[in-house]
């Protein structure tokens, strides 16, 4: 490629998820300095003029690097690791965070069978030495009660549900929600043990009773109570739930928490429920997820991200 064509192709292969290591390497590999003066100067977006008349990397654009490249080692361990020792890093990670990240305790402990939990709890005891119900019980803000009772679960996992039972606690749901003025259901001991207690076929049962009795789906008056939201959405409808994950992380304003989860669904429902997936995501957004992937993704990243799709697409 000649010089201007080079320079595109650069700037692209520094301006997504991950990085597009051959392409730098065959393009960088063979320039000299006035070709990379050259580029500084025409690629503002990553280098700024120093009142000493130098372009120097912005420092925002480093650190965007920074992340950038070990992307793909990310995806790789990850997907190597014993899926217990992967969800107990992800709930460390969660709980180091703090609230912005306790989304990610609600993913894991709604979306994972009882004995998958069970496998997270007992890795994490080994990897940090404490129960991970200890360190939820510190944890800060309304949703403790909420958050503490899921991750120490073990949900009934069988095929009975009581109708009768579900249509009560439809009930019991809607007059909480309703009264979110006096009390926030997640608060509610009668709330969290429905959400905790409850198998995933009984709680879609009380969904639908919800619909049923008030004439709307349960998420058009969640708006405002999003932990119980996206616990509902965990446990009753994943699929639609990962597919908003993963296209929040694509959007050109995400931050890097939002960003982590396209490699954390692809990696984590790869063997469980990725097909499903991937139709809602299509269903949801009007383009498949794949094309999605190759529009954002740069490098080996891409490739890998691809590359375990298709193995069940």
């Amino acid at each position: 490629m000649d010089p201007p064509n080079d320079f595109e192709a650069l700037t692209k292969a520094f301006s997504g998820f991950g990085v597009d290591e051959d392409l730098m390497v065959s393009i960088l590999g063979k320039w000299h300095s006035e070709h990379l003066e050259s580029f500084r100067k025409r690629t503002p977006k990553f280098f700024l003029e120093d009142e000493r008349l130098f372009e120097r990397w912005d420092d925002h654009h480093i650190a965007c690097l920074t992340k950038e490249f070990p992307r793909f080692k990310d995806i790789v361990v990850q997907w190597i690791m014993h899926p217990w020792e992967r969800d107990a890093r992800l709930v460390h990670e969660a709980i180091t965070k703090g609230p912005q990240a306790y989304g990610l305790l609600i993913e894991i402990a709604c979306t994972r069978s009882s004995e998958e939990l069970l496998g997270a709890r007992k890795a994490y005891q080994s990897l940090f030495d404490q129960s991970i119900e200890d360190v939820a019980s510190r944890l800060e803000g309304i949703e403790r009660k909420l958050l503490v009772a899921l991750v120490s679960s073990y949900r009934y996992e069988g095929s009975r549900v009581n109708e009768g039972t579900a249509r009560l606690e439809a009930t019991t749901l809607a007059i909480a929600v309703k009264n979110v003025d006096k009390k926030n259901p997640i608060e509610d001991d009668g709330i969290v043990r429905i959400l905790t207690t409850r198998s995933k076929l009984h709680l879609k049962a009380v969904v639908k009773y919800y619909k049923e009795i008030y004439g709307k789906n349960i998420d058009e008056d969640l708006d405002t109570l999003m932990s119980l939201k996206e616990t509902l959405q965990c446990l009753c409808n994943p699929q639609a739930y990962f597919s908003k994950v993963l296209n929040d992380a694509f959007k050109d304003d995400a931050d890097e928490n939002t960003k982590e989860a396209l490699t954390r669904v692809i990696v984590t429902q790869s063997n469980v429920d990725m097909k499903e997936i991937i139709e809602e995501f299509d269903k949801q957004y009007k383009v498949p997820l794949t094309q999605k992937i190759e529009d954002v993704a740069l490098g080996n990243y891409k490739d890998f991200l691809v590359s375990l799709i298709r193995r069940v697409a």
